[in-house]
């Protein structure tokens, strides 16, 4: 290593390990010993403008082990991405453009939130996933327009995750050959040496699993991490992964090599300790030689060639392919929103009873030519996720252009993968599955959630109508669980209007994942629904009353039940509203004026139906109503026979209505 680049790694040590100890709270361990690593990609191998962060064609780079932020703000500042040294010094404060784990859309050059181990390579594989579709649509012979790399850095504890192992077999058997994984290999985790929990030959399982492995020995050794990654990029047809040896808490004589250095501030001793044993010429906080910053300076320059050289091919590439630049368009488009409200092909009046898994298929289907980036599928479930998308080809090894993808059974994975599409951009992506399985997809959807990214959930077989399959396949809590969560619309709808508007919700969100839930049981097309389904709750059928005697508020397949419960109450001289409330979460983004209109606080006669948990209900129904809902696990029995059984019936609805005069 020459003295420039030795000063260079040294000043991402001492950036890191000085404002961790300000903040007096971080994790030295991984940006000392990975800074070599780290440098050599950013410096020599990546492709990247830190004058323009958002370059369509850059090379991803994810930092899966989020715990280490410290390397990656001390990079982006050091490569003039825009983070000052002030920011630094507020590392993880209040309102600092350094909080404690990378957040996208939060701190510029960070491509995706990383925190919770072994997301970031799931979700690299997503990005991966999505260069590779995008090469296919528009690359021509001697035009290259998209062509980038994804690289993940990681270390043991993203390699004991599951989800990372999912990842990769994913990534192996699409042969996604421009996926590089960095795994920093220090052979320690919180509690001690790995060799208490991990023993496991990792290359071993990565050669299993389809990539190429490669291995470092000297975590120091430059001209060796920058030979591998190299080697990684010469192999077209297999993600790479390089294994580098580092020691934790590299350069702090005390903490090196040990698990202390993982999670906790070196100290004050320690840091400047580190300093003199790194031959650092200054004891200052935050210091770093001009020489060193002009040196990643020029190294910027050299960076930024790449997208001066790119934005002459996509000139003339637009000039030779005028055609493809209309679909480029097309697909990096996201104003779609009033195209689709115009559009009355897509707003159409269906008859017959159907269940909304199916009504979501045919949307689908019909939104598949409006938005030439949708893509998407199921973990093992299309059939009866009925999320194929006819005549467009399955995503494969043999054809990246196809839109439908193959999860395979790795829920958590698809979850994560989702969100690597969504923040390649280019793609608009679903994943689908079984209701009761969102408790695998939860993690990586409420990463979804805080990063605003647009993917949508289907998810269907949504209560006890589930029938035969009995509790284990039954959900329950988990409406009441994914409403709970922050910044994800929840849709339930009833029938093909509001199935419609769901779908329609969920492909013109900008800032929010939607998950769609939906029945497998057959119901009926009602007369009042439609587009109101947009506003979240919305009056379906009313009282002649000026104030109604009671409100029915219901979702999803409890919607029709509740209409039917009305008819039977009216013979009785009762009169009541009925509210469907296929969103609770973008009823509640409504005004105060809108939700009394539909919810007056004048009457406190209110029933909740809806074959799931009651949890989350009590805001609208208030302490004078009452509910028609779960308090159990389901069982095992035909659909029809399960709700009557558990009082999803008309007598029981009009009993309980009856009960609070």
């Amino acid at each position: 290593m020459n003295n420039v680049d030795q000063k260079a790694v040294n000043a991402i040590r001492v950036l890191s390990a000085d404002a961790i100890q300000k903040a007096n709270s971080g994790h030295p361990g991984l940006p000392l010993g990975a800074a070599p690593m780290a440098y050599e990609l950013w410096a020599h191998h990546m492709k990247h403008n830190p004058a323009d962060p958002n370059w369509v064609n850059r090379d991803r780079f994810i930092l899966s082990g989020g715990h280490g932020s410290a390397l990656l703000y001390s990079l982006l500042h050091l490569f003039g991405y825009g983070l000052t040294k002030e920011d630094l010094m507020n590392f993880r404060q209040m309102g600092s453009k350094t909080p404690g784990h990378p957040e996208y859309g939060h701190t510029i050059g960070v491509e995706a939130t990383t925190g919770p181990l072994g997301a970031g390579m799931g979700m690299a594989v997503g990005m991966a996933m999505a260069e590779a579709h995008l090469a296919a649509v528009f690359n021509r012979e001697g035009y290259p327009v998209v062509d980038h790399y994804t690289f993940a850095l990681g270390g043991d504890g993203c390699m004991m995750e599951g989800i990372s192992s999912e990842a990769f077999s994913l990534a192996g058997t699409l042969g996604l050959g421009k996926l590089i994984v960095l795994y920093d290999s220090n052979r320690i985790s919180i509690e001690g040496s790995t060799n208490i929990a991990f023993t496991e030959n990792v290359q071993k399982r990565m050669e299993a699993f389809g990539f190429q492995t490669l291995d470092v020995p000297d975590g120091n050794d430059l001209v060796a991490i920058g030979a591998a990654i190299e080697q990684a990029k010469l192999d077209t047809t297999r993600p790479s992964f390089i294994t580098i040896h580092t020691e934790i808490g590299y350069g702090c004589p005390a903490k090196q090599g040990k698990a202390s250095a993982h999670g906790e501030p070196l100290g004050v001793e320690n840091v400047a300790a580190m300093k003199e044993n790194l031959g650092w010429e200054s004891q200052e906080a935050f210091y770093v030689p001009d020489d060193v910053y002009k040196h990643y300076e020029e190294l910027a320059k050299e960076r930024a060639a790449s997208e001066n050289t790119w934005n002459l091919l996509f000139e003339d590439y637009c000039k030779a392919f005028p055609e493809m630049k209309e679909l480029w368009d097309r697909y990096h488009n996201d104003a779609i929103a009033e195209e689709l409200w115009e559009d009355e092909s897509y707003w159409t009046k269906e008859e017959k009873a159907q269940a909304t898994r199916a009504l979501s298929g045919m949307m689908i289907n019909r939104l598949k030519d409006k938005i030439p980036a949708l893509m998407g599928g199921s973990a093992d479930l299309a059939p009866s996720n009925k999320t194929e998308m006819k005549g467009e080809g399955d995503f494969s090894k043999e054809n990246y252009a196809g839109r439908n993808l193959h999860f395979g059974v790795r829920e958590l994975a698809m979850g994560a993968i989702a969100n690597g599409l969504a923040l390649h951009g280019g793609v608009k992506p679903f994943v689908a599955t079984f209701f009761v399985f969102s408790d695998y997809v939860k993690p990586m959807a409420r990463l979804a959630a805080l990063m605003k990214l647009p993917v949508t959930y289907v998810m269907t077989h949504d209560s006890i109508g589930v029938g035969e399959d009995g509790p284990t396949h039954e959900p329950i809590e988990q409406l009441a669980m994914l409403r709970a969560m922050p910044n994800m619309n929840v849709f339930r709808p009833a029938d093909a209007a509001e199935t419609e508007a769901a779908w329609y919700f969920a492909v013109t969100a900008k800032n929010a994942p939607t998950t769609l839930v939906l029945t497998r049981q057959n119901l009926p097309q009602l007369e009042g629904t439609g587009k109101g389904a947009l506003k979240g709750g919305y009056v379906i059928e009313d009282s002649a009353k000026e104030v109604p005697d009671a409100i029915l508020i219901a979702s999803g397949s409890e919607v029709s039940l509740a209409v039917e419960a009305r008819k039977v109450l009216l013979e009785k001289g009762v009169d009541v509203r009925v509210v469907s409330m296929p969103s609770m979460d973008v009823f509640e983004a409504q005004s105060d004026e809108y939700k009394e209109e539909v919810l007056p606080k004048a009457v406190r006669r209110r029933v909740a139906i809806e074959a799931l948990s009651d949890f989350g209900w009590g805001r609208y129904v208030g302490l004078d109503g009452a509910y028609v809902t779960m308090h159990g696990f389901g069982a095992s029995a035909p659909a029809a026979q399960l709700f009557e059984h558990f009082g999803f019936t008309v007598d029981h609805v009009v009993e309980t209505v009856e009960k609070l005069f």
